[in-house]
């Protein structure tokens, strides 16, 4: 459960594009040019982005996830094998969602349906 994986889960998610921003075999994944997921060049893990700061820290303390570098501390890094397949796949639908909700209701319809 690894890159593949996770590309597999965000393509399926409506009007999210992969975009590699920084060069170099990044997988950046976006909805409207906002980041949900990305996974770095060293390929450990999936950042993604979690309601608040307190879920963050809780995942990080549960050893589930741990700080993403670079990001807001409402972002956690995911390291491969720290999680089964059906949480990485909560963890990727859960950052979709919050980054979703954050676009203009005008934007939301034009992506099609989405059933948090």
């Amino acid at each position: 459960m690894q890159r593949d994986f996770v590309n597999q889960i965000c393509a399926t998610f409506p009007g999210a594009q992969l975009e590699d921003p920084w060069g170099g075999g990044h997988d950046a994944w976006k909805i409207e040019g906002k980041m949900f997921a990305t996974i770095g060049v060293a390929d450990t893990g999936v950042s993604v982005k979690t309601p608040d700061i307190e879920t963050a820290e809780m995942l990080i303390a549960a050893g589930r996830a741990i700080k993403a570098p670079y990001f807001h501390r409402s972002w956690v890094h995911i390291p491969w094998g720290h999680v089964d397949a059906d949480e990485m796949r909560d963890r990727l639908r859960i950052s979709y969602s919050i980054i979703r909700s954050g676009l203009s209701k005008k934007l939301q319809a034009s992506l099609g349906p989405w059933g948090d």
